[in-house]
């Protein structure tokens, strides 16, 4: 049943690169925001666990997936039964331990073999495949959490967080020289490091930032919707009044 709707979907796509002007001449460099935009949308419907929602930002990505594949078999690049096929090979050639005879210990060693694997596949470095375009404090966690896999690690969290006030106290004593290249390395490295003790005390730092940044905005509309009850705008109103409903939201918020 599966296997029919997902050919449904392909044929729905190669009737639109067929018959619709505007998909016709859409491009892998075309889409690709959109592509990303909705990657986006569908890491918001698992935030806010909108399961019905998480089900219809699936579907745009699978859309999207189908799309770069169509606009590549137009070009004689690949089609879709080759995505399917590189995935499929990928997943059985990285899991030795499943369709192999290796023997394992866990999960340690599961990670360790996979990033062995990834090297023999051609790659030159264990950081090579964290991409360029990611979010900078995702990437940073994606370094450090892939160079662990190798065992260039702390051993404690206890060293690591020694090593957040190392960098902050450093920070503080380059700030006063005013070079702001100096200050804006140390300032990186303070982040860097925060997000390494991050991932020691089992917090992904990405998901936590995007929580706090919801919770200020929830906040910070709860100063404006106040203040609109009592005549005011934001902009009439002075730091102590908005102080006062910032303190007040905590309560709520």
């Amino acid at each position: 049943m599966h296997e029919e709707k997902f050919k449904n979907l392909v044929d729905i796509m190669r009737k639109l690169r067929t018959e619709c002007p505007w998909d016709a001449e859409q491009t892998n460099d075309s889409i690709k925001a959109a592509t990303l935009e909705e990657a986006y949308e569908l890491v918001e419907a698992i935030d806010e666990k909108n399961y019905a929602e998480l089900k219809c930002e699936l579907g745009d990505l699978l859309l999207h997936i189908v799309f770069h594949s169509a606009i590549a078999e137009d070009e004689n690049r690949f089609n879709i039964g080759d995505v399917i096929d590189c995935i499929s090979q990928k997943l059985i050639r990285r899991h030795p331990h499943v369709f192999g005879d290796v023997k394992i210990n866990g999960n340690k060693d599961i990670l360790r073999n996979w990033e062995t694997i990834k090297l023999a596949e051609g790659r030159e470095s264990i950081v090579q495949g964290v991409p360029k375009n990611l979010p900078a404090l995702h990437r940073a966690f994606r370094l450090q959490e892939k160079t662990s896999k190798v065992g260039f690690d702390w051993n404690k969290k206890e060293d690591v967080w020694e090593k957040v006030v190392e960098e902050i106290n450093e920070l503080r004593e380059v700030e006063k020289s005013g070079n702001e290249e100096e200050i804006e390395d140390e300032l990186g490295d303070v982040f860097f490091s925060l997000i390494n003790y991050s991932r020691f005390i089992g917090v992904n730092p990405e998901n936590a930032l995007r929580k706090t940044n919801e919770k200020f905005i929830k906040r910070f509309r709860y100063i404006e919707t106040k203040l609109k009850e009592s005549g005011k705008s934001i902009t009439d109103s002075n730091l102590k009044e908005m102080d006062k409903y910032w303190e007040e939201s905590k309560t709520i918020i």
